[in-house]
C-alpha cells in the first residue's frame, strides 16, 4: 500500500528519480515538503530561546545600570595645564573612563568649557567649529552651542552631557558629568 500524501515522502528539487540523482545528493537527502513545515516543538523551542535572550539582555541592562549608581562621584581627574591649550581650541580627553571620549574647548582667556564628544541623537563624534560658536556633529548635520551644548539645528533634541570642570592655577580638571534634560 502506497501513501499519497506527498508530506511523508522524500522529494528531491529536482524531481527526477533517486536513481538519476548526483551521489552527493543521496549522501544529503532534502526533505523538500518537510522544508517548509514548522513543528510545535521546534516552534516553542524557538520562542522560550528568544524569549530567554530578551531576558537576559534586560537584566544585563539593569546589573549595568545598578553597578553605575554603585559607582558614586566620578573621580577628579587633571586633563590639561591651563597653558597647553591656545584661546578657540580643542583637546579630546576620556572621562569618566576610556570609554567615554569628552571636548575640552577653550572658548575664551579665562573659560574652559567641556562637553561628552557623542552626540545625543545618534553617538557620533562632535567637533568645534569656533567660527560658528557651534559643535557640529557630521553623520547627520547637527549642531550645538560652544557655550551651553544644547542643540542649535538638526535631528539632535538633548543636550550634550556637560563635564564639570575645575580651573586652577595648574591645569583643569574634569570633576563630574551633568546630564541635563532639554
Amino acid at each position: 500500500m502506497i501513501d499519497s500524501d506527498p508530506e511523508l515522502h522524500t522529494v528531491p528539487p529536482d524531481r527526477q528519480s533517486d536513481g538519476q540523482q548526483p551521489r552527493w545528493r543521496r549522501d544529503f537527502p532534502i526533505d523538500w515538503p518537510q522544508d517548509h513545515y514548522v513543528a510545535r516543538r521546534d516552534f516553542t523551542k524557538f520562542l522560550c530561546l528568544t524569549s530567554f535572550a530578551f531576558v537576559v539582555g534586560q537584566c544585563t541592562i539593569a546589573f549595568q545600570n545598578w553597578r553605575r549608581k554603585r559607582r558614586g562621584e566620578p573621580p577628579i581627574v587633571k586633563i590639561a595645564d591651563r597653558q597647553q591649550l591656545a584661546v578657540k581650541q580643542a583637546l579630546v580627553f576620556h572621562y569618566p573612563d576610556e570609554s567615554e571620549p569628552c571636548l575640552l574647548i577653550r572658548t575664551n582667556e579665562n573659560e574652559f568649557v567641556a562637553y561628552s564628544q557623542k552626540c545625543t541623537h545618534l553617538a557620533c563624534a562632535v567637533t568645534p567649529e569656533f567660527d560658528a560658536n557651534q559643535l557640529l556633529c557630521p553623520c547627520h548635520r547637527g549642531f550645538f552651542d560652544m557655550t551651553t551644548g544644547r542643540p542649535s539645528a538638526g535631528p539632535p533634541r538633548r543636550p550634550l552631557p556637560r563635564i564639570t570642570l575645575r580651573v586652577r592655577r595648574d591645569g583643569v580638571y574634569a570633576t563630574g558629568v551633568e546630564r541635563r534634560v532639554v
